[in-house]
This record gives structure tokens, sequence and C-alpha cells, in this order.
């Protein structure tokens, strides 16, 4: 896997289709899972993509409750961009 999976994107739909082109794909359940922690936690598209991009190299697929969990540790944690989020999940050694 690339550095970095984030190519420059606005939206979380230009995301995921970004990665559907390199062959992840999300199925109904992984876009509620998505959908659901951005409302609930009140995250930008940026905060939304770098935990999409975070999980997948964590987990190695999308795993909707990892995912959530992580969006919710940057909620706590104050994160608000792409830089602080991949420093968080340093410092709590998710990568």
């Amino acid at each position: 896997m690339a550095n970095s999976l984030v190519k420059r994107v606005n939206t979380v739909k230009d995301f995921l289709d970004y990665l559907t082109t390199k062959g992840f794909h999300f199925g109904e359940e992984a876009i509620g899972f998505i959908e659901f922690g951005q409302h609930y936690t009140s995250a930008s598209d940026e905060l939304v993509n770098v935990a999409i991009e975070i999980t997948l190299k964590a987990q190695k697929e999308f795993d909707g409750s990892f995912f959530i969990s992580l969006l919710e540790r940057c909620k706590e944690h104050h994160v608000i961009n792409r830089r602080e989020a991949l420093s968080l999940a340093r410092q709590i050694h998710i990568i």
C-alpha cells in the first residue's frame, strides 16, 4: 500500500470513488457506518477521509466499528486535520 491513499479530493464520496478505482469496495453497511460516524462526530470530510485511510491501513479492510472508534478518539483529542489525525494514530500505535 502506498504511503498515502489520499488523493486530492474534497468530499467523502469523491474519496470513496477514488478508493474504488484502487480496488477497495464499500458495501451499503460500510457506507452506513461512514455516514453515521460523520454525523455522530460532526467530522469534516477531510477528517472522515483520513479516518477511512487509517482504518484501511490498520485493518487491511474497512471495519466500521474501528472507524467510528477512531473518529471518536479524534474528536476527544480535538483533531481537526489530516496531519493531526495521522499523528494521533501513531501516538496510540494504530499505524
